[in-house]
């Protein structure tokens, strides 16, 4: 028997799939006779490094949505809403990454990590509200509840620490995102091991 909840996990992949191939577009190819190749290509080395953290980025999100909906059991209108939500932010990506890229390092750069930050902050808030809505109405009868309290108690770091990587970029865009890659290496952890390590 399909599982309830398969059509929603399908084109979820799809969308991620998308936007996380998208990046990739934001490197441009130098053109010819536009001076020395290899130099070109080296002063593209913000995009390379957008697209890399980008990548990684979406892809944990990817694997916390897939954790998601290994408990996630059934479906309902408000849960097709809720996802769509969270798709919204994942779409949304590639547009501060490639701003990002483009003003780092340049006058601009701190308006562009605040617009990466935000992003960031806000696909944060959509988890945050998919999962609760989710874990209240749609889970199966055979869910560790233990196991689903501590997905809660990783993702209810997001919020706040996205909006001290705000206010951090104010003061030193390079440290606010050095925090950003720090929670997602956070986020990539298993829940269980995400809540010992917040804990200490």
């Amino acid at each position: 028997m399909e599982k309830e909840t398969a059509r929603i996990e399908a084109f979820s992949d799809g969308v991620f799939a998308i936007a996380i191939t998208l990046l990739i577009l934001e490197i441009k190819i130098p053109s010819a006779g536009s001076g020395d190749l290899s130099r070109q290509l080296l002063r593209q080395w913000p995009s390379y490094v957008a697209f890399v953290i980008s990548f990684a980025f979406i892809g944990i999100m990817w694997i916390n949505h897939h954790r998601l909906f290994t408990h996630i059991k059934r479906s309902n209108n408000v849960l097709l809403f809720l996802n769509l939500l969270l798709l919204l932010g994942v779409t949304a990506v590639p547009f501060p990454t490639a701003v990002l890229a483009q003003h780092f390092g340049q006058s601009g750069q701190r308006a562009a990590a605040i617009l990466y930050h935000g992003t960031y902050l806000a696909i944060a808030v959509f988890f945050n509200i998919l999962w609760g809505y989710a874990s209240r109405h749609l889970l199966g009868k055979d869910v560790d509840a233990s196991a689903a309290g501590k997905i809660s108690a990783q993702y209810a770091f997001g919020p706040l620490l996205y909006l001290v990587c705000i206010a951090l970029a104010w003061v030193n865009v390079a440290v606010s995102l050095l925090l950003n890659i720090a929670l997602a290496v956070f986020f990539a952890l298993p829940p269980h091991r995400a809540v010992r390590a917040a804990s200490r």
